[in-house]
């Protein structure tokens, strides 16, 4: 057999198992049996929450590793290309080094069928083992208890937030989908809580589990003001840490008291100049990613946004709440099907002047007939396009100097931005 490329072999895994999601560990359990696949590194760290997984993950990332040691991490989805999943020491995996792990899972699986994520992360794991890392920052990519990823245990296991989404898998109550995400925890391992109202389901687990835990507010938390932010937290032997003056950051500061809390308990330096030097230097692409933007002779500014649930468009409404624009502030909008539409737009509706809603390039995605029906309905101005290259056109030629473009809702939307953006000038 001819060797594949990269897009050849995600193509081929795109019809390898006959649903996109399939939740269970047997499968995976086995092919790693078959790889020979143990622990990706010494220290495993997984996150899971219903939103800032991807913000926690880099912070954490980046605070290891500005003390020296070789951290990967393994985050989904990815935007423009799939290399962006898989990090070692910063740096995406590189085409020939994706293709040789999935040649290994697939030479290993005979004949159990795996879905698209559940081959990606077997590759990952593969090749975090063989790269010789000191640490792993592993990503959950739906729920948590039946997710590949849980089939590495955790040394620590981070849950951001708890809201509804993905209701089809992990159902409609907090209460259910905390019972899924409890499950990346282990027993007598530590676990940490960003939320603020942990729901029932994660404290029993918990107590089944001897497992201790860190709550935000009582165990750490963070205070913001005009001019910084403060911190506080637990060591491995309980003392008080604190942090005080760190400089306003773009990415959600919750994410990052959580990432500092799960850095205290680690055997590493606190050294306060490099972990606010790890803080400032965390960028995730596409999640209050701000771009300056020249349109025909007009200075714009472009925030990108993948928040698609209702927990996400509130926090970015409180962010915008708190950074106003000096003109007005236009809408590029698409959601898929399966997310909440009135609870994604009210946050929103009172902080845009005009939106401009397109279909997604996926089937799963609404119409834009359905997302401008909703928003007339409830009297904002709103216009369709065929697609979102156009809709982010037609408010850049309608916005002013100095006004704010605000492009959101989905991976899928932001991922069109980006593509657009690397256009040739």
């Amino acid at each position: 057999m001819t060797e594949r490329s990269l897009g050849e072999w995600l193509a081929y895994l795109e019809q390898l198992h006959p649903s996109a999601i399939d939740m269970g560990l047997e499968r995976s359990r086995e092919v790693a049996r078959r790889l020979g696949l143990g622990k990706p590194a010494p220290l495993v760290v997984t996150v899971t929450g219903t939103n800032g997984k991807g913000s926690t993950c880099a912070f954490l990332a980046s605070l290891i590793g500005v003390q020296g040691p070789r951290v990967g991490v393994y985050s989904s989805p990815h935007l423009l290309r799939y290399n962006e999943r898989v990090v070692i020491d910063g740096q995406q995996a590189s085409d020939e080094a994706l293709c040789q792990a999935f040649a290994a899972v697939e030479s290993a699986r005979g004949e159990i069928s795996l879905t698209y994520f559940e081959m990606g992360t077997l590759a990952a794991f593969w090749l975090f083992e063989r790269a010789g890392l000191d640490a792993v920052v592993l990503e959950v990519g739906l729920g948590g208890r039946l997710d590949a990823v849980n089939l590495v245990d955790a040394d620590l296991a981070l849950i951001t937030s708890i809201g509804l989404d993905h209701a089809d898998w992990l159902g409609d109550t907090r209460e259910s989908v905390a019972f899924e995400k409890a499950g990346i925890m282990r027993a007598g391992k530590p676990a940490l809580c960003g939320d603020l109202d942990p729901p029932g389901p994660l404290l029993h687990q918990v107590a089944v589990l001897d497992a201790p835990l860190l709550l935000r507010g009582r165990d750490y938390d963070l205070s913001v003001d005009a001019q910084g932010w403060s911190w506080y937290g637990l060591d491995p032997q309980g003392r008080v840490l604190r942090l005080e003056q760190l400089p306003l950051l773009d990415l959600p500061m919750e994410n990052a008291a959580l990432a500092l809390q799960a850095y205290a308990l680690l055997p590493l330096p606190w050294d306060e100049g490099r972990i606010v030097q790890a803080l400032l230097a965390t960028r995730v692409t596409g999640r209050l990613d701000r771009r300056a933007l020249d349109w025909r002779g007009k200075s714009l500014t472009l925030l990108l946004d993948v928040g698609h649930n209702p927990h996400a468009a509130d926090y970015l409404a409180q962010r915008l709440e708190s950074r106003p624009v000096s003109g007005r502030r236009w809408a590029v909008f698409g959601l898929l099907a399966d997310k909440d539409l009135p609870g994604v737009v009210a946050p929103l509706l009172s902080l845009v002047a005009g939106w401009a809603v397109a279909p997604l390039d996926t089937p799963r995605s609404r119409s834009a007939g359905e997302l401008a029906g909703h928003l007339r309905g409830l009297g904002a101005a709103v216009a369709q396009y065929p697609d979102v290259r156009a809709a982010l056109e037609a408010q850049c030629e309608q916005a002013a100097e100095g006004d704010e473009i605000l492009l959101f809702g989905s991976f899928f939307c932001v991922a069109e931005a980006l593509d657009w953006l690397a256009r040739p000038a």
